[in-house]
């Protein structure tokens, strides 16, 4: 079967809808179906056109933050026609738009949302607007819908009488590695807290560093690893606020990454939206106690196998992390069990299985 794919910055991206088409994308190519994946220059190599057994294709966008996207989506449903898939599955609302003309073409189309990505706080008004519309035709346009967490499959369902399939994230086996690259950083293991994710509003990183900065021997380093986007101001605004004893080592990945989440005290997801957070299921994975924020989508994937605060509560934020900090026998304690609980309910072959059958259903259906 021959899957083409597009909605992404590029591969490999360690975070978000990027990584999920990297797993899946790659499982996939190795069971013998050929893979299409359409990527932005700016993302990913120009002279590489092949990763984990998927294909690369380059097409070109406007890189600015309103337009990027949208018009490599554009691009990307211009070209795939060419390629005569038998299913094309579009990641991220805001690019479900194109389904119907590709339906009309007699293409099978799937559409994965990952987020309700008009709750964030970079879309202006009128981005805002669009985004709330491709909700509909999320639901609407394709043949099949899917969503990463309960919650969204709920919401599209009560929002537009639409069934969608719920399919999440997941985990992979991984080895706990000892610290070497961290040394840099001036971390050792087992003394710092972690928060790796965008350097974006609705992340809130602001909160956990304000949290953080109230308690006034802090026994534990904090990491601020992660960046922005497009010149945003937001991640200056976060190292001008920090106070003593916090890192900010930028964008992560490869073995800094690995050693990071092997190695921490604690890691820390205060965000107020998230659609399936593949860096806490990472985290989880890799036996972290995790501290999150409580909204549905976060409490989701922790269930009873760690810890959670008041959203967007910088006072129950500092109290709990004050609280963990003296407690080094329950975060022990919490590690094998998140280790555990993630492993158990979250699975890349499990995930890779589900699209599968709904590629197959729709394929079959055509050629019916």
């Amino acid at each position: 079967m021959k899957i083409a794919m597009f909605g992404v910055k590029g591969v490999p991206v360690p975070a978000g809808a990027e990584y999920v088409v990297e797993e899946v994308g790659s499982r996939l190519a190795a069971r013998g179906h050929e893979v299409v994946v359409y990527v932005r220059p700016h993302y990913t190599p120009r002279e590489q056109h092949e990763y984990r057994g998927m294909r690369l294709v380059h097409l070109p966008s406007i890189p600015s933050k309103n337009f990027d996207a949208i018009t490599h989506s554009f691009n990307a449903a211009m070209a795939v026609p060419g390629e005569k898939p038998d299913v094309v599955h579009i990641h991220s609302t805001g690019n479900s738009i194109f389904a119907l003309p590709l339906r009309a073409r007699g293409l099978s189309t799937v559409v994965t949302s990952h987020g309700l990505d008009w709750q964030r706080a970079k879309w202006g008004r009128l981005a805002k607007a669009y985004l709330r519309f491709t909700d509909f035709t999320t639901a609407r346009f394709p043949n099949a819908a899917t969503a990463v967490s309960q919650k969204m499959q709920h919401y599209y369902q009560d929002h537009f009488g639409r069934s969608v399939k719920y399919i999440p994230n997941g985990v992979k086996p991984v080895e706990r590695v000892e610290p070497d690259e961290i040394h840099r950083l001036g971390l050792w293991g087992d003394d710092y807290i972690l928060f790796a994710a965008r350097l974006v509003p609705e992340k809130c990183a602001h909160h956990l560093i304000e949290a953080y900065c109230r308690i006034p021997y802090p026994t534990k380093k904090l990491v601020i690893a992660g960046d922005g986007s497009y010149g945003d101001l937001y991640a200056e605004k976060l190292k001008q606020s920090a106070c003593d004893r916090i890192i900010f080592p930028g964008f992560v990945r490869g073995r800094l990454l690995e050693e990071l989440l092997s190695n921490a005290y604690l890691y820390v997801l205060p965000s107020e939206i998230e659609g399936l957070s593949t860096g806490l299921l990472d985290a989880m994975n890799y036996e972290n106690c995790v501290l999150v924020s409580d909204i549905e989508e976060n409490l989701e994937v922790i269930a009873d196998a760690g810890f959670s605060f008041r959203t967007n509560s910088v006072d129950d934020l500092s109290a709990k992390l004050t609280q963990l900090m003296l407690d080094e026998p329950l975060v022990r304690e919490y590690r094998r069990k998140a280790g555990q609980s993630v492993r158990a309910r979250y699975d890349w072959e499990k995930v890779t299985d589900q699209y599968l059958e709904i590629y197959s259903s729709l394929a079959l259906s055509m050629a019916g």
